[in-house]
């Protein structure tokens, strides 16, 4: 009898230590769900007030100039832009400079203010498709970046007036779309990597302003000035009449009045040059050029050329302008130096470079 109680004994204490042993157990899981779920609320919470954080410093940016909203950060790092900036899509104008910012955000085309895009001088990459969705932008400028590839979307900025990609590095080509364009009057591609002058630069039919120097330009367009379609189509026999075509031609680059070609690797100029008629600026020094177009003379336009530092086949050089006072010195010598290889250098070369045309003509009739 004494061992049957006993027995009974042992088996209710170790049921009675299962049951505190499960109620422990789920007590810890219980335990751990609390935690967790408490610690994604935390994060979430901490996350929330982070982003709470960084709009109320990007708010502090907004500056109001000239009747315009800018956002403007200088100097400080945003290697990347919040979602959360859309609630400051009335903003017309974003200046960020050197802030290290790596891409342009796909949430730009929720800017539909936007006038003017300045990210010069950071490490943007590359330029989304939604660029084009900003049909009220007027201002491009992306130089000092790392971009090496602009969309055809690009062209869909319809009311663009000013591009610049300078100091790019990589990029040596544009879409052909970008002759679209209509509006741009000034485009900034030096110190990139072309090695021709893309068509659609050329084609852009108000273009004022061009600056492609720095790059590896080998020659230019030799139609530079125009674009023209055959004049007539011939007959398909004797007996039929000629049938004339009506000529489709226009001019292009006809606005153009400055134009940088420094530190190239030109080797000739086209005799075309000389029909862009409003073109008053050309810079031509550091390049290859052995010889100028003759034509070069009638461009009654061209104010300011520099030719320095070109291996030009004759050795011609301006006479020595009347002894100045120590004061003239001074202030001209900068510009003595370029109209050393500027205008009257210019005519000069071409006069010289005719008379020994004509020398030599008149000493092969001789030998005759």
């Amino acid at each position: 009898m004494v061992g049957v109680v006993a027995c009974s004994s042992v088996s209710a204490i170790k049921a009675l230590w299962e049951t505190r042993i499960q109620t422990v157990q789920r007590e810890e899981e219980e335990k751990k769900k609390r935690t967790t779920k408490g610690g994604a609320t935390g994060r979430l919470s901490v996350g929330l007030w982070e982003d709470r954080a960084v709009l109320a410093r990007l708010k502090q940016k907004l500056q109001t100039e000239d009747g315009r909203l800018i956002l403007r950060i200088e100097q400080e790092e945003w290697k990347s832009l919040p979602g959360g900036l859309v609630q400051f899509s009335q903003v017309q104008e974003w200046q960020i400079h050197r802030t290290g910012l790596q891409k342009i955000p796909h949430f730009i085309s929720n800017f539909q203010n936007l006038l003017v895009l300045d990210l010069s001088r950071n490490s943007v990459t590359e330029i989304p498709k939604q660029i084009g969705k900003l049909t009220r932008l007027r201002e491009l400028l992306l130089s000092y970046n790392r971009v090496q590839f602009v969309p055809e979307e690009l062209s869909g900025c319809e009311n663009l007036e000013r591009l610049e990609l300078a100091m790019n590095r990589d990029l040596n080509q544009l879409p052909d779309q970008l002759r679209n364009l209509k509006k741009l009057q000034h485009l900034d591609l030096s110190m990139n990597a072309f090695t021709f002058m893309p068509d659609c630069v050329v084609g852009l039919p108000v273009l004022e302003w061009l600056d492609m120097g720095g790059n590896c330009l080998r020659c230019l367009p030799q139609d530079i000035h125009r674009y023209g379609k055959n004049l007539w189509t011939p007959p398909l026999s004797s007996h039929q009449p000629m049938k004339t075509v009506e000529m489709t031609c226009f001019f292009r680059m006809e606005k153009l009045h400055t134009l940088w070609l420094q530190r190239n690797e030109l080797e000739e100029l086209p005799e075309n040059i000389s029909r862009m008629a409003s073109l008053d600026t050309l810079v031509l020094s550091g390049n290859r050029l052995t010889d100028i177009p003759p034509l070069m003379e009638d461009m009654s336009n061209l104010r300011f050329v520099n030719f320095r530092d070109n291996p030009l086949t004759l050795d011609v050089t301006l006479l020595f302008k009347e002894p100045k006072t120590e004061d003239e010195e001074d202030e001209d010598d900068d510009e003595d130096e370029r109209e050393m290889f500027g205008r009257e250098f210019m005519q000069l070369y071409i006069q010289e470079a005719r008379k020994r045309a004509y020398a030599v003509l008149n000493m092969h009739c001789v030998n005759r």
